[in-house]
């Protein structure tokens, strides 16, 4: 049961935005209507009521989020109790862990930009490579 209201259900997009996973309420009413958001397995609309035991599963900057909801909370809270309104299957989270150590692999693979404006010495050997190909 939610302290701050009284009532154990709460609207999906004020929960998303209580427990921290979207900066505004209008960014999860956004998310929800994309679809990025599924509860039980099903599509909703953010008007969709929420309660304790649901499942969500939440597509965010390239990750999947698989979610049990612990509590309901309308108010937004700290980030430690935030984390506390939910809880994350195992699974979801080492899939996640694995995406991200390949995109920080990635990453330390790829080629990278010069540091900045070349220095004199690279100006000139610059000029020298394009007098030469001129010839």
């Amino acid at each position: 049961m939610d302290p701050q209201n009284g009532s154990d259900k709460v609207r999906i997009d004020k929960w998303l935005w209580a427990a921290r996973f979207f900066k505004t309420r209008s960014l999860a009413a956004q998310a929800v209507n994309g679809g990025k958001v599924h509860l039980n397995g099903q599509r909703v609309k953010a008007a969709r009521l929420l309660g304790a035991g649901d499942r969500l599963t939440v597509h965010k900057g390239g990750y999947e989020f698989v979610l049990t909801v612990r509590q309901v909370a309308s108010r937004r809270l700290s980030a430690p109790l935030a984390a506390g309104l939910y809880e994350e299957e195992p699974a979801s989270l080492a899939r996640r862990q694995e995406l991200i150590e390949q995109r920080r692999l990635a990453r330390q693979v790829a080629p990278q930009p010069p540091a900045g404006r070349p220095g004199k010495r690279d100006r000139r050997l610059i000029k020298k490579f394009i007098r030469k190909s001129d010839e």
